[in-house]
C-alpha cells in the first residue's frame, strides 16, 4: 500500500531532522514501541506491540536511514516480525522544507504485510497502516511542538517559557 502526508511541524528543520535521527524520540513517536536502541549510523532496534483488528503481536524489528541529505531527506527502511501474526516491512521518505512559521515535513509511505495480518483484508490493514503513519507524525509534531493545550495554558498563566513551547509562541512572545 502506498500512502504520503505533509504536515507543518512549530519547529525548525535542524530540530525536526535531529528528533527523526534519535532512538529517544523514535521511542516516544512510534505508537506501541517498547524499546528503541541504536543510532543513525548503524540502524535501530526496535520492540513495538500493536494490535490490527483481532491479531495483537508483538514485532521486533530493525529500522534503517539511507539517502540522508542532512536537513533535506532521508528514508526509513524497516521491517519487523511478529511470529504467529506475520510480518510488516516498509520504507518512507521524508523530506523536510524550511517554512515561515516551521517545517514543512512531507512524506511517502509504500508498506507490506504478511502472514496471519495479510488475511485481515487490505481495506483494514491499510486504514490501521495510514492510522499508524499519522500518529507517528502527530507525536514527532507534539514532541516538538508540546501539547497546544498546555503551551496555551502556560502562556495564559504568564508562567516562565518552557523548551516545548511552539515555535510560533516563541517568535510572537506569547
Amino acid at each position: 500500500m502506498h500512502m504520503s502526508d505533509q504536515r507543518e511541524i512549530a519547529a525548525p528543520v535542524a530540530e525536526v531532522w535531529a528528533a527523526l535521527l534519535s532512538a529517544d524520540s523514535l521511542l516516544q513517536c512510534v505508537p506501541g514501541a517498547k524499546e528503541v536502541t541504536g543510532n543513525a549510523e548503524e540502524g535501530f532496534e526496535a520492540t513495538v506491540v500493536q494490535k490490527v483488528g483481532p491479531v495483537k503481536a508483538t514485532f521486533k524489528g530493525k529500522v534503517v536511514l539511507s539517502d540522508l541529505v542532512e536537513g533535506e531527506s532521508l528514508t526509513l527502511t524497516g521491517e519487523g516480525k511478529g511470529g504467529a501474526a506475520g510480518f510488516a516491512k516498509g520504507a518512507a521518505d521524508v523530506s523536510l522544507v524550511a517554512g515561515e512559521t516551521g517545517t514543512l515535513l512531507s512524506y511517502e509511505v509504500d508498506a507490506k504485510v504478511g502472514g496471519k495480518l495479510a488475511q485481515l483484508g487490505s481495506r483494514l490493514i491499510d486504514g490501521f497502516a495510514k492510522k499508524m503513519a499519522d500518529q507517528f507524525f502527530t507525536n514527532l509534531q507534539t514532541s516538538l511542538e508540546g501539547p497546544a493545550e498546555e503551551a496555551d495554558e502556560t502562556a495564559d498563566a504568564g508562567a516562565e517559557e518552557t523548551p516545548k513551547k511552539s515555535l510560533l509562541k516563541r517568535m510572537t512572545g506569547g
